[in-house]
């Protein structure tokens, strides 16, 4: 009996479920470094909230730093939603401790990542997002005036 064209045979078998699979590999490769960046913007958005004076700082510093993060980790996304919730931490102008639980901010980023045209796959786009809560911290500066 002759071996001659098994391997041939072989390759034209494999060869689909090989490049199937690298495709599988290379999509959640890209949504795992996705979802690894905008855990991280979250936490650094919510963390740049939380040391500033007044509530429309505290949203701005947590937009600046969330894509700062994005744009530093070359997230390419379609979308990026940053909706940073500080209104709660920053209703009382005392800075020493309260009573109740500690005043927090909590910000989302949402990453809208686009896969049109990624081969095999019956995928057009894929969201991630994270959700970071960080407390105010109280030992942040403050003015006198």
């Amino acid at each position: 009996m002759r071996d001659r064209g098994s391997a041939s045979v072989e390759v034209a078998i494999l060869l689909p479920a090989f490049i199937m699979l690298m495709v599988v590999a290379s999509f959640v490769g890209r949504v795992t470094i996705a979802q690894n960046a905008v855990d991280l913007a979250a936490h650094d958005a919510a963390r740049a909230a939380s040391i500033e004076r007044e509530g429309s700082q505290a949203a701005a510093a947590a937009r600046d730093a969330a894509n700062d993060t994005l744009d530093e980790l070359d997230v390419l996304c379609l979308n990026r939603t940053i909706t940073p919730d500080v209104a709660d931490a920053f209703g009382n102008d005392d800075f020493g401790p309260q009573a109740g639980p500690p005043p927090v901010v909590t910000v989302t980023v949402e990453c809208t990542l686009d896969f049109t045209g990624f081969p095999f796959l019956d995928l057009t786009t894929t969201n991630v997002s994270a959700r970071y809560t960080s407390p105010l911290d109280w030992y942040r500066g403050r003015s006198l005036g």
